[in-house]
């Protein structure tokens, strides 16, 4: 039973790096397709490749998507959509998606909604409780800067904003000045584990029960969706509530 488990969790934790990598290979095709092959020229090139090397994705998944998206023939076009609506006790919910079949996605997200006890809403009916922001992440562990030092730093690179917690530093930039904040500060010796535009709730709830078991169960649902590149919410879930949860 003990190895029938460990398989199990195995076998789980290798399709969610596998969904990873095709979400990350996604971002690297589009990001080429774009602007280039070259990630010195192509800043979103650059970043998509950062952030795939962070999670140990192989230089043949990132090679092949760039080769792809710059070579001859047909390609796929992916266009970039949100979806917006609400989870289980009116948890505000935005869904990014990288696509080549618009209708395929919206059916795929709406019915997560559906089954996880939320619904999918019209465009803007939740956008409007979160704020754009560029995300610059630090990993304290590779870093010992004091907290008070490094908001002087990332204050005069052009940030607006730090914060923290036991795992790592977030500098919060204006969405359009990530690339020169994280320029201004690689000069200063930082490296980032990760660097994204994201949508920030402008404030949050703490859920707990049943809506936050359905909660995450939604949260897997749509991270086992290819197409689904990112999903923003404004919940919060305890430490011992999830301890619970199990």
């Amino acid at each position: 039973m003990k190895f029938k488990l460990f398989k199990d969790r195995k076998g789980k934790a290798d399709q969610a790096k596998n969904n990873q990598f095709v979400k990350l290979g996604r971002e690297i095709y589009v990001a080429a397709r774009k602007g280039g092959s070259n990630p010195d020229a192509n800043y979103a090139l650059k970043t998509a490749i950062m952030n795939a090397r962070q999670v140990q994705m192989p230089n043949d998944n990132i090679e092949r998507a760039i080769k792809k998206a710059t070579g001859d023939g047909d390609n796929v076009e992916y266009e970039e959509i949100f979806y917006e609506g609400y989870g289980p006790g009116g948890v505000a919910i935005m869904v990014k998606c990288l696509t080549d079949n618009r209708n395929r996605s919206a059916a795929d997200v709406r019915s997560v909604f559906n089954k996880r006890g939320g619904n999918m809403g019209e465009s803007g009916c939740v956008a409007y409780m979160f704020d754009e922001k560029g995300v610059l992440v630090l990993n304290r562990e590779e870093f010992e800067v004091e907290e008070d030092e490094l908001m002087l730093q990332v204050l005069d690179a052009g940030a607006e904003d730090l914060t923290t917690s036991e795992e790592c530093f977030e500098i919060i930039t204006h969405p359009h000045e990530i690339e020169s904040v994280k320029n201004a500060l690689e000069k200063e010796g930082f490296r980032f584990s990760s660097a994204a535009v994201r949508w920030i709730p402008q404030n949050t709830v703490n859920v707990v029960g049943e809506n936050a078991e359905k909660l995450l169960k939604m949260m897997d649902a749509f991270d086992d969706n290819d197409d689904v590149q990112d999903v923003f919410a404004n919940f919060e879930i305890s430490e011992e509530e999830m301890q619970r949860i199990g």
